[in-house]
């Protein structure tokens, strides 16, 4: 029998009010229980490189990382990591005072903002926005102002205006995405010049997700923020082992940023999971010594997939939005004759047997993204081929 009190106060926190079962459970549940496709959650269908699970099982045979790892991580990762940043960006960082592994991404997201956060402070973050954002802001005792990324000339972009405008005196940080999820886009270097020049003009921090930035395809170039004038010194950025090497189970992901941030952020992470995944780190240190062979042939794949599916999608019916990064697609579905994002995605399982994203659960202004769904292309070629075969019934 439950226990009964006498308070009428509700059990979870009323930062977290808002915030149910998340939309991926909800959709990933739904492709189970109707033997649907899955493109809606973003999770690879395959495995990684063998290279890479044997170094895990290696680790794992030493007894390398089977008990508690350093707080910070083991040094093998933390210099690949600053190895990777120095080859790639021209980065330089310190392997022990400037890097920080995470458990994935999103203890990096939140752990940063708990970190650098106090009540009442602003948080300003491109809308639609990864769903753990809002979250994460929140348990902060943050708040969110959303600047929309808009459709025009198919991609999403930023009104630099509009970022501009919504900073305040009550401005702590600017929250940037990309490559960026759910729109694909990738922000341009005279976006990012902007940005940069806004965050030194009013002293802002600056936390950049850069888990896509080996998945940008075409002409376009994932620049890291930091790498600008005035930029390095106030600049967390996230990365992630889960979306370049396809192991998203392990929840392996990292922060670079100056020693007095990554202190602060590692004050906060001590508290959450304190050190995680502890074999699986020594695998990935070997994954970013990858010749960029590796990238190059991985982004290659994943051009393929998505063009695969933004094909299917536009004959299909939608309108499509070609991304330049990530492994999303966001699609409008009102040539469909639709307009609820929400209810398309939730009977596009018995319509097509297919699995989607509504996108209006990563925006603030919910009508703003009312008529977008987001696809996943991360699957197999076939799965690709299958899904669009039964989207097509859907062509008007």
């Amino acid at each position: 029998m439950a226990r009964m009190t006498s308070s009428a106060r509700p059990y979870l926190n009323r930062r977290l009010a808002e915030f149910g079962t998340t939309i991926f459970a909800e959709m990933s549940a739904l492709a189970v229980s109707t033997g649907s496709i899955n493109l809606g959650q973003g999770f690879p269908d395959t495995d990684g490189p063998e290279e890479i699970r044997e170094a895990a099982v290696r680790a794992l045979r030493d007894g390398r990382g089977n008990q508690y790892p350093p707080g910070p991580g083991v040094p093998e990762l933390r210099n690949a990591i600053t190895a990777h940043q120095q080859r790639r960006y021209g980065l330089a960082y310190d392997p022990d005072t400037e890097v920080l592994v995470t458990a994935g991404a999103t203890e990096a997201i939140a752990a940063t903002l708990l970190a650098l956060l106090e009540p009442g402070d602003e948080v300003v973050a491109l809308e639609p926005y990864y769903d753990s954002y809002a979250a994460s802001i929140a348990m902060a005792g943050g708040r969110r102002v959303p600047v929309t990324l808009r459709p025009d000339a198919g991609r999403f972009t930023l009104d630099l205006d509009e970022l501009r405008a919504a900073v305040t005196d009550r401005t702590r940080l600017l929250l940037i995405n990309t490559p960026h999820n759910p729109t694909g886009t990738v922000l341009t270097r005279a976006e990012l010049a902007a940005i940069a020049e806004l965050a030194v003009e009013r002293d802002l921090l600056v936390v950049t997700d850069e888990v896509y930035e080996h998945l940008v395809f075409d002409d376009a170039e994932h620049i890291p923020l930091a790498t600008f004038p005035g930029m390095r010194e106030r600049t967390v950025t996230i990365g992630s082992a889960g979306k370049t090497f396809s192991f998203t189970g392990w929840k392996v992901g990292w922060v670079t940023a100056a020693p007095e941030l990554v202190s602060a952020v590692r004050s906060a992470k001590q508290y959450l999971t304190f050190v995680s995944a502890g074999p699986f780190q020594y695998a990935v240190a070997e994954a970013l010594a990858f010749p960029e062979s590796y990238y190059a042939g991985f982004r290659r794949a994943m051009a393929t997939r998505r063009d695969l599916l933004t094909t299917g999608l536009t004959e299909a019916g939608f309108d499509v939005y070609r991304p330049a990064g990530t492994y999303f697609v966001t699609a409008d579905i009102r040539p469909l004759g639709e307009k609820d994002g929400f209810a398309f995605c939730r009977t596009l399982p018995e319509r097509a047997g297919v699995v989607a994203i509504p996108n209006a659960v990563f925006y603030d202004d919910r009508e703003a993204g009312a008529p977008f769904v987001r696809f996943a292309f991360c699957k197999k070629e076939e799965v690709l081929t299958e899904a669009t075969s039964r989207l097509r019934r859907l062509a008007p």
